[in-house]
């Protein structure tokens, strides 16, 4: 292995922005990677090593990255509800780290926020109680002022819950076969295609966004499917861009799933919009036989993904479940608490840009940038919320937001006033903010000591301080 740990760091942390790299390789798709299944069962830990590597992202060309038990990336997990099981996370990285359970409802001793620090060659062992229903998790990194680099250096893997209402659905479940795991991201590469990571004024204004998008870790990708219908689990695992997702043919498909689990019911679209740190399941029907291309559409034009390539024996189409999961609502007029969270842009090294004056000031939330040492929020166990969050438009941009609780799932009461659209529904942990929205949020999982987080799901933002935090009392 020719990287090192100081590779990493310098290919990384101190690369400035590179000019974006065009569609002008030519060799045949890669087979879509599909991250080994690790099956969690109580009473058998499994051990996760943080650590650095190499991955080849175009032919010849090397850079330094950083996986989970890989060199890119790392396994899926799954779990199931009901089960308590063990994780121990070993940090093989030359600095520290945590792993946050993104989606996972457990307390907050274990959720792998900022304030459970593994320091290099250390680790650290979570166990977690899974009480919740089927969804599609991820895990990824979560120090703070580290989070967006060692994500974007590939630290992060799914997380799938399941649990007998799901199973009984007939729903497509063999993994890597009918049943894929897609982690969405998008990279930069340097003239000589390197990976790097951006760094100055509009990185932290923006976000870092790529110009190359990867699927597992590949570009564009050939996933081989059987020609009938296939569920797709698909995870924005990007820095700070939001996927606008849909097929080069037109192609409708039936959504089923989002960050908190199954949909009641399934909703038939054509597009879909998915924010950083957003998961979503759908289902594709196949049995066309037809090729396929999963697309990000942009005002530019569309991006191909992932190309997906149906054979053997066609499949008559399935009937679809008419119900998918049931779970009854908090009653709004229950809300013991109606907390107001404004979204604040600050102006991190734009000071020193020509027409620019003032000291740099930090990303926050109500003005104020993230402290480790303060409590923002303090909350009962068991109570039930509105939660109205909104952004202040930024010094160059309006921005949209993706705001994420952890140790909670939420539901979207109103956006901008009005009942929300049906793009709002289901069970969340992320909700991308433009207009003010409200959130109705049950806390059922303690945090006395050690806080829960909120933030941006930017990543950059949220290293420049767009968060805060929340005790569960």
């Amino acid at each position: 292995m020719r990287s090192t740990r100081r590779d990493f760091l310098q290919g990384l942390s101190f690369a400035a922005l590179a000019p974006a790299l065009g569609r002008s390789w030519a060799q045949e798709r890669p087979a879509l990677p599909i991250p080994p299944l690790v099956d969690v069962r109580p009473g058998t830990p499994v051990t996760l090593t943080a650590r650095v590597g190499e991955t080849e992202f175009f032919p010849g060309k090397t850079s330094p990255t950083a996986g989970y038990n890989r060199d890119l990336l790392g396994p899926t997990l799954r779990v199931r509800s009901g089960d308590e099981v063990t994780l121990v996370v070993r940090n093989e990285l030359p600095e520290t780290t945590t792993v946050h359970w993104h989606g996972l409802l457990i307390p907050a001793a274990v959720d792998g926020g900022p304030h459970n620090t593994i320091a290099p060659g250390q680790s650290w062992k979570a166990v977690l109680p899974v009480q919740q229903p089927a969804s599609t998790c991820w895990y990824h990194p979560h120090p703070h002022g580290r989070t967006g680099l060692q994500v974007y250096g590939g630290l992060a893997g799914m997380l799938l819950v399941t649990d007998r209402e799901e199973q009984a659905l007939g729903l497509p479940a063999r993994y890597g076969v009918d049943d894929l795991p897609l982690v969405l991201q998008d990279r930069v590469f340097d003239r000589e295609q390197h990976l790097v990571y951006p760094r100055g004024p509009m990185a932290l204004m923006h976000g870092v966004l790529g110009s190359v998008m990867l699927v597992n870790g590949v570009r564009e990708p050939r996933a081989a499917v059987p020609a009938g219908l296939v569920r797709l689990r698909l995870l924005n695992g990007s820095n700070a861009r939001v996927y606008e997702l849909a097929f080069e043919d037109q192609r409708s498909f039936h959504w089923i799933g989002t960050d908190g689990g199954l949909l009641r019911a399934p909703v038939p679209l054509q597009r879909l919009p998915l924010a950083p740190g957003q998961r979503a399941e759908l289902l594709v029907d196949f049995s066309d036989g037809h090729a396929a291309v999963l697309l990000n559409r942009t005002s530019e034009g569309a991006q191909p993904l992932l190309h997906f390539a149906p054979a053997g024996e066609r499949q008559p189409p399935h009937p679809l479940p008419a119900r998918l999961a049931s779970w009854q609502s908090p009653d709004p007029k229950g809300a013991t608490q109606h907390r107001r969270l404004t979204l604040t842009m600050g102006n991190d090294g734009m000071g020193s840009m020509p027409g620019m004056h003032g000291m740099p000031m930090p990303h926050g939330f109500d003005g104020r940038p993230f402290d480790m040492d303060r409590i923002d929020q303090r909350v009962k166990l068991g109570a039930v919320e509105i939660w109205e969050v909104s952004a202040l438009p930024g010094m160059m941009m309006d921005q949209a937001h993706p705001f994420h609780m952890h140790g909670v799932h939420f539901e979207v009461l109103r956006r901008d006033g009005r009942a929300p659209g049906p793009l709002d529904q289901g069970r969340r942990d992320t909700v991308l903010v433009h207009e003010p929205v409200d959130l109705l949020v049950h806390f059922t999982r303690p945090g006395p000591t050690v806080p829960f987080m909120y933030h941006c799901h930017i990543l950059e933002h949220e290293d420049g301080g767009m968060m805060g935090q929340f005790t569960v009392t």
